[in-house]
């Protein structure tokens, strides 16, 4: 399609501090009554042809990478609503993409006009092991 995408994105850990879960029918609307601004709640539009973590950046937000390629998990995000195409991914399995509703937004491309997401999954558990250092571990080291 031709026109943009609004994608809504909610961090991980201001869902769980809050005792929400991604499994939530209504985690985006407890997100839209919670006083939560950016960078932990926000929307933003992605133009075609636009991967989510560019549009992403090009609105302000520094969320999580490494690769920028599709082979790392340091930009995962889960999809609670809507849907989202991953040409170029080659690190996810089946399983984490179906069950876990998992993409990746730095190949991330919105297929339906809107996308509701959760940012920051990365570090959890299920995607650890397939994580790469990014340059923000590094910059953590040195304190």
């Amino acid at each position: 399609s031709g026109s943009p995408s609004t994608v809504y994105h909610l961090d991980y850990d201001a869902a769980t501090e809050r005792g929400w879960s991604t499994e939530d029918d209504d985690l985006f609307a407890k997100a839209a009554d919670a006083d939560l601004d950016l960078p932990e709640y926000g929307r933003f539009l992605v133009e075609p042809g636009e991967s989510i973590l560019e549009a992403a950046e090009r609105g302000g937000r520094s969320w999580p990478y490494a690769c920028r390629g599709g082979a790392c998990s340091n930009c995962a995000v889960v999809v609670v609503e809507g849907d989202v195409a991953m040409p170029g991914q080659s690190i996810l399995t089946d399983e984490q993409i179906r069950e876990a509703d998992a993409r990746l937004s730095c190949v991330g491309v919105p297929i339906t006009d809107e996308v509701k997401l959760v940012t920051g999954v990365g570090d959890a558990d299920d995607f650890a092991d397939l994580r790469l250092p990014s340059p923000a571990d590094d910059a953590g080291a040195s304190d």
